[in-house]
C-alpha cells in the first residue's frame, strides 16, 4: 500500500504541472459541456417563447373567394398578406423564402362551400424547413378549427345537436411533473457529465503510460523493486482523482448554469440543486474506476502520446454509446439494465433529475457491475505490465 500511495502521489503532483492535463481535467472538460448545453437550451426556450408570441405570417391567394375564412384568420391574429398566386408560383415563393406559408383558395371553393360539400384549400409549405413546418402546422390547426366551427353551425341550422357529431370526448390527463417535463430537454445532460468525467483523466492516463514509455522513463520505473500491481494501481488511482475533480466541477457548473435557464417559461422546473448534484456524484462515482482502468489498459498498449490519443479518443465513445441507445429506444430504469455500466448511471441520474424514487438494489447492482469490470481491467493491465513487451 505504501508503494501504491507513493506512485499515486507522484503521478498526481507531476500532472499538476502539466498545463494540458489541467486544462482538460479542470477547465475544458468540466466547464465546456455545461456552458454549451446551457446556452443551447436557453436559445431553444427563448426561440419557442418568441415563436409563441409572434403572430402567424400567412400569404393568402383568393381571399375574396372565402371572406368568412379570411375574417376568421384575422380574428385569430394571423398576419395575412394578400397576393394572387398560382400553385406553381406559390411553390416557387416558398422555396425561395419569399413566403413562409401560402394558402391558396381555388375557384371552386365558393360553390362547394355553399353546396355543403368539402371545399378544398391548398397549404403550400416546405416540410424540410423546421421553422416553416411549425408555421404550416399552426395554419392547419386554425383551418381545422374553422372547419369544425362551420360544421357545428350547419348542424344547428338543420336542427341537429352538434354534440351528436362528437361521440367521444377526449380529455388529456398529463401525469408529468414540471421536473419530469424538464428532463425531456435536460436528459442529454448525462452525456456531458460522463464525457467530462472521462476527459478529466484522459491525459493523465496517456502521460503515465505511453508518455513514460516515449520519454524513456518507463524502463527505470519498472526496474524498481515494486510490484507491478502497485505501479498500475497508483496510476489508476491518480487518474481517478482527476476524474473525480472533473466530475465535481462539471456538476457544480451545471447547478450554476441552470439557475439562469428560463425553464419556467414552458412550465418546467429543474431538480438540480446542491443536494441533487451530490447524489449524482455518488451515482457516478463507481464509474470513475472503470473509466480510469479502461483508459490505462488501452494506453498501455501504445508507444507514443499521439498513438494513445488516437486510440483513446475512439475508446471514449464506447461508454457513451449506451446513452444514445437509451435515448433512441426511450429505455426506462430496469434491474436488468443496471448491469450495463454508463447506461445504468444514465438511467439512475435521469430518475434523480425527475425527482423519482430509485431502488437501493438498483444502485448497488449498478455500482457492483462498474466496480467489478474495473477490477477485471486493472488485473489485466497489471498482467500486461509484467510482460517483457512493456520495455520494447
Amino acid at each position: 500500500m505504501r508503494a501504491l500511495w507513493i506512485v499515486f502521489t507522484k503521478e498526481f503532483v507531476e500532472n499538476l504541472r502539466d498545463r494540458r492535463t489541467l486544462i482538460s481535467a479542470l477547465l475544458f472538460g468540466p466547464l465546456f459541456g455545461p456552458l454549451l448545453f446551457g446556452a443551447m437550451v436557453t436559445r431553444m426556450l427563448n426561440q419557442n417563447t418568441f415563436e409563441a408570441d409572434q403572430p402567424l405570417q400567412l400569404t393568402i391567394s383568393g381571399s375574396e373567394l372565402a371572406p368568412g375564412l379570411t375574417q376568421f384568420l384575422k380574428s385569430h391574429d394571423v398576419a395575412l398578406k394578400v397576393a394572387a398566386m398560382t400553385e406553381a408560383s406559390a411553390k416557387a415563393a416558398v422555396r425561395s423564402g419569399q413566403a413562409p406559408v401560402v394558402l391558396i383558395v381555388p375557384q371552386e371553393y365558393p360553390e362547394r362551400f355553399t353546396a355543403g360539400s368539402p371545399a378544398p384549400v391548398l397549404v403550400v409549405a416546405d416540410s424540410a424547413d423546421s421553422q416553416q413546418r411549425k408555421n404550416a402546422d399552426r395554419a392547419r390547426a386554425l383551418l381545422a378549427n374553422y372547419s369544425g366551427a362551420i360544421a357545428q353551425q350547419r348542424l344547428q341550422v338543420r336542427g341537429i345537436n352538434p354534440l351528436l357529431a362528437m361521440p367521444v370526448a377526449v380529455n388529456d390527463v398529463d401525469v408529468a411533473t414540471p421536473t419530469g417535463r424538464a428532463v425531456a430537454i435536460l436528459g442529454f445532460m448525462t452525456y456531458f457529465v460522463l464525457f467530462a468525467l472521462l476527459m478529466g483523466g484522459l491525459y493523465l492516463a496517456i502521460d503515465s503510460t505511453a508518455g513514460e514509455r516515449e520519454r524513456g522513463s518507463l524502463e527505470a520505473l519498472l526496474s524498481l523493486p515494486v510490484r507491478r500491481s502497485a505501479l498500475v494501481g497508483g496510476k489508476i488511482l491518480a487518474t481517478c482523482a482527476y476524474m473525480c475533480l472533473s466530475l465535481a466541477i462539471s456538476l457544480s457548473a451545471f447547478v450554476v448554469v441552470f439557475r439562469f435557464v428560463p425553464l419556467e417559461r414552458l412550465g418546467m422546473s429543474t431538480n438540480l440543486g446542491p443536494l441533487t448534484a451530490l447524489t449524482l456524484f455518488a451515482v457516478c462515482l463507481p464509474f470513475v474506476p472503470l473509466g480510469a482502468a479502461l483508459m490505462t489498459f488501452v494506453a498501455s498498449f501504445t508507444r507514443t502520446d499521439r498513438e494513445a490519443q488516437t486510440y483513446l479518443t475512439s475508446v471514449l465513445l464506447i461508454p457513451t454509446l449506451p446513452i444514445a441507445f437509451a435515448s433512441i429506444y426511450s429505455l426506462k430504469t430496469k434491474s436488468s439494465l443496471m448491469l450495463i455500466p454508463s447506461l445504468s448511471q444514465h438511467l439512475l441520474m435521469t430518475s434523480i433529475l425527475k425527482a423519482e424514487p430509485i431502488s437501493g438494489l438498483d444502485v448497488l447492482v449498478s455500482a457492483g457491475a462498474s466496480l467489478g469490470l474495473a477490477l477485471v481491467l486493472a488485473v489485466l493491465t497489471a498482467r500486461h505490465w509484467r510482460r517483457e513487451t512493456m520495455l520494447l
